[in-house]
């Protein structure tokens, strides 16, 4: 995946970001991290939710990211600042609701390096001598707890060393992301396609919920998000207001044709006897790894070797990076006053040493309640989606408080896309299930606790730099966040299933339009935008 630059903070550091990133490298880091761990896992995984009707469950994801990416093209193209997605909130409702979203922004970042460690032990399973790392259930033995955390190890000491070349996607490492899983396509395509596997145990098994479910809890967003990393580049952007949108859209566009391929030949591919009892009960006898274990299976081993291969490489960059982006979103937090000034301290090689630190014991925590590969995957894209959300909302804001503000991209239909991505976003967050949002509410009222008091200390103590807090237009926050909790608890998704099915949805929808306009009724007055657009200028973030 692509780098994700620090929150920018209000005063401009020496040595600006240099402006030298092209529409390729742009769309380039977005599709690199979109084709990540995701390709691993996610067409086995959503499968088994969904049965065949997977392939409705990506089409529907798809649907979904393109929303929230067209929100994001325009806001991109007015604010080409790196950390955007961050960044929109703040202009949009002030201090508080920029503290929380980029808390949003950090817990999305801490917990990618540890899902990708479960991945590449996922898939090291392939060898005698990892066998023992996981449960047959997916999750980790002792054993499995101790190697990932020494994984984790790695990653942060490598990032002490201050290898610059390790934290940026580059193109010939996106090249090799995308030829892998291209080259897995057409080739156990053209060997192995039996269409009455679509039908042969029912289309969709397990009925709206299974197809609904897979989204969230999957795989599906996880592997599609991504895209907003050319939104994160924009303060590197050579144009970033002509290629801002070109990059976010095509982005999206090249990496969920991948996905939808990827699942169409998964389900195609697949010798009956594997799922002859049911898509909830797939089997792959004694092989790790969905993708290199269906190479083995239809008798081609050299690429299942090869995709072994890939499972260490690819899940092991992205990583590297994030661990990274971690530590890049904490130095940023720091720099606003959001956070102590520890993160923003560097070594002499430029690195922020605490920050890395402190990724490093987020990444172990998340083992603990999030022992396997699918389970921190809701998570994820729960924190992810969180931080998504905030884009819609202060899209509305704009387009109410500022009018006539310069738009290089202009969506059509913005007003009534705004509020529909912002409704979907909350969809995705609610289908990740109950189970899973109340340990994202706990994460959530952590930061609080934390970023919380330490504001209130340097407010009480005169800090110079103590963040302004705007809790009027921010008003709308713990309504949302409560309200959203609350709904996932009464819901069907892993909740008490008193709301019903298609209800909840009605009821999600409903409360999401309620908050939209309830946000953008208390929202910052357009001097107190342009002021904050004025004070909060990109800094680079460290050298690496």
């Amino acid at each position: 995946m692509a780098k994700v630059d620090a929150l920018p903070q209000a005063k401009l550091e020496s040595g600006g970001l240099r402006r030298d990133v092209g529409l390729i490298g742009l769309m380039w880091a977005s599709v690199g991290s979109i084709i990540g761990s995701g390709w691993l896992y996610g067409a086995e995984k959503a499968v088994v939710v969904a049965g065949p009707a997977a392939i409705i469950s990506w089409v529907i994801g798809t649907v979904a990211i393109v929303l929230l990416a067209l929100v994001h093209a325009e806001l991109g193209g007015m604010f080409p600042v790196a950390g955007g997605t961050a960044r929109y909130p703040h202009y949009a409702f002030g201090g508080l609701a920029g503290m929380s979203f980029g808390w949003f922004a950090w817990l999305q970042a801490a917990t990618v390096a540890p899902i990708e460690v479960e991945a590449m032990i996922g898939y090291a399973g392939h060898w005698k001598w990892a066998q023992g790392l996981q449960h047959a259930d997916g999750t980790l033995t002792t054993s499995g707890f101790i190697t990932a955390v020494a994984l984790m190890a790695v990653f942060v000491g490598v990032n002490f060393f201050g290898v610059r070349a390790l934290a940026h996607t580059n193109s010939a490492a996106t090249w090799w992301k995308i030829a892998v899983p291209l080259g897995a396509i057409f080739i156990i395509a053209a060997t192995n396609f039996h269409a009455s596997n679509f039908t042969s145990e029912g289309f969709a098994p397990f009925g709206a919920q299974g197809i609904l479910g897979a989204i969230s809890s999957s795989g599906i967003i996880f592997a599609l998000l991504g895209f907003e990393q050319a939104i994160q580049l924009a303060g590197e952007s050579r144009n970033p207001k002509r290629d801002l949108p070109r990059a976010t859209l095509g982005s999206v566009a090249i990496g969920a044709a991948i996905y939808i391929l990827l699942q169409v030949v998964f389900i195609a591919a697949l010798p009956h006897t594997s799922f002859a009892h049911g898509w909830a009960k797939l089997d792959f006898p004694g092989i790790s790894g969905p993708w290199a274990g269906l190479a083995t299976l239809v008798g081609l081993g050299w690429l299942g070797w090869v995709l072994y291969v890939d499972a260490i490489i690819s899940p092991g960059g992205t990583g590297l990076i994030y661990t990274t982006a971690t530590s890049r979103v904490s130095f940023g937090l720091a720099k606003n006053g959001y956070a102590p000034k520890a993160f923003a301290k560097t070594d002499k090689r430029g690195v922020p040493w605490f920050g890395l630190i402190m990724a490093f014991v987020t990444g172990v925590i998340c083992f603990l309640p999030f022992p396997s590969w699918q389970e921190l995957v809701g998570f994820i894209t729960s924190a992810s989606v969180l931080m998504y959300a905030g884009a819609p909302l202060a899209y509305g804001v704009f387009a109410d408080r500022l009018p006539h503000h310069e738009r290089p991209y202009r969506l059509p239909g913005g007003k009534v896309i705004s509020p529909l991505s912002f409704v979907v976003a909350n969809l995705i967050i609610y289908w990740a299930g109950w189970d899973t949002l109340w340990r994202l509410g706990f994460a959530i009222l952590l930061g609080y606790l934390l970023l919380g008091s330490y504001a209130w200390y340097a407010t009480a103590t005169g800090k110079p730099d103590a963040p302004r807090m705007d809790f009027k237009a921010a008003q709308w926050l713990p309504g949302y966040l409560l309200g959203l909790g609350l709904i996932s608890w009464l819901g069907t998704f892993g909740g008490r299933g008193t709301i019903p099915l298609w209800w909840d949805i009605l009821v999600v929808a409903a409360f999401s339009v309620g908050i939209y306009y309830w946000a953008r009724a208390v929202a910052s007055k357009p001097e107190a935008i342009e002021r904050s657009i004025d004070e909060v200028v990109v800094t680079e973030a460290p050298a690496h």
